[in-house]
């Protein structure tokens, strides 16, 4: 095909017009390129999170108590004898009872009233506090055989005890029963009801006596506790199944700071059979009171032998007034110098009155940790 000249003159003439404008926006690219100022493509500023605070957790109480901090020992060898250990303060708690001649506790005497003697050594006594301080109390409930005609008993008296002396703003109580096995029946609690169907719920009375072994379950029961630790125990005292021994009992509630208070109900049964108030002369009647006077002797407590409820009231409101008048005395080891492992003998003096009995743990053992 045939152009004429004004046509091709026209279509050169767009040709050149593009050319240019393909030349002017290469030219215009490079150019941008070569100085870096390509403009970058713009992005939303995202919105700060807010920025999570950790709050630590709250210690765990019990029953609404809250665990009192207690100093953590700290061993540190002495260069001039190995055996030795410098322990720092660990507490020792001394319950002291203080009667006088007419039986009535003694209420108003004041720290500087006492003297604390430590292997015969007078020392220093850190602190003094009353009833103020709770009590953390465990009972242990006889419900082996032998105790089959006290059953009755038995339980009267422990219901009657929790009622009168667990104070619910203050105090916790547990319950165990002893046979071949000792069995926790109810942990720690401040509700009285709650103890009551516990012990109305027992099992009946059947088989063996583990009670030496029991009472070292409930002394270790009470060793993280905090306050006063006391062990009730409610039973004739005998005991044909333990594997442990009397001594190592004794350390047991000694290393673990617990004061025990025992219902013996011996008498109790002898006088149902009988008729006639006294125990019998054989060897497991003698065996089980030797047992129990050494128990709570030891440990600052007392032993009761009721023979009808009356008695058993008397014994519990007995129990109950030492509970709320008497005085625990605080002792720091002085120098902070024992001996792992090592006893070390308490006895104890008011030097303002004459004619007082006294009742205290006779003990304690230096902490292996």
């Amino acid at each position: 095909m045939k152009l004429k000249g004004s046509k091709v003159r026209f279509y050169l003439r767009r040709l050149g017009f593009f050319s240019t404008l393909l030349g002017i926006f290469a030219f215009g690219s490079l150019a941008n390129a070569q100085s870096g100022r390509v403009k970058p493509t713009e992005t939303p500023t995202p919105t700060p999170r807010p920025q999570r605070i950790y709050v630590p957790p709250t210690e765990k109480v019990s029953n609404g108590v809250i665990p009192k901090p207690t100093p953590t020992p700290t061993p540190k060898k002495d260069d001039d004898d190995g055996d030795t250990l410098r322990i720092d303060s660990f507490l020792v708690p001394i319950p002291v009872s203080v009667i006088n001649s007419n039986g009535q506790a003694v209420t108003n005497l004041k720290i500087e009233d006492f003297e604390l003697f430590i292997d015969g050594k007078k020392v220093e006594i850190g602190d003094i506090a009353r009833s103020e301080t709770p009590v953390r109390l465990v009972m242990l409930f006889d419900n082996s055989s032998s105790v089959t005609i006290a059953r009755e008993f038995e339980k009267k008296a422990a219901i009657q005890f929790f009622r009168r002396v667990i104070r619910p703003e203050k105090d916790l109580a547990a319950l165990f029963s002893v046979a071949r096995v000792t069995q926790l029946q109810q942990p720690f609690t401040k509700d009285v009801s709650t103890l009551v169907r516990a012990i109305e719920g027992f099992a009946p009375p059947e088989g063996g006596t583990q009670l030496l072994e029991g009472i070292i379950k409930a002394a270790n029961y009470l060793k993280e506790t905090e306050g006063r630790r006391i062990i009730v125990i409610v039973s004739d005292g005998e005991d044909n199944l333990s594997d442990v021994s009397l001594a190592n009992t004794v350390k047991a509630l000694q290393l673990s700071n617990c004061q025990v208070y025992i219902i013996k109900t011996t008498d109790f049964e002898n006088f149902k059979r009988t008729g006639q108030r006294g125990g019998n002369a054989n060897i497991r009647y003698l065996a089980a009171e030797h047992r129990m006077q050494e128990i709570a002797g030891q440990t600052g407590g007392a032993v009761y032998s009721p023979l009808d409820e009356n008695e058993l009231d008397k014994a519990f409101s007995q129990i109950s007034a030492e509970l709320s008048e008497q005085y625990i005395l605080s002792y720091y080891p002085e120098d902070g110098k024992e001996k792992r492992g090592e006893f070390r003998t308490i006895s104890v003096n008011v030097k303002s009155r004459q004619n007082v009995i006294l009742r205290t743990r006779k003990g304690y053992y230096v902490p292996r940790k």
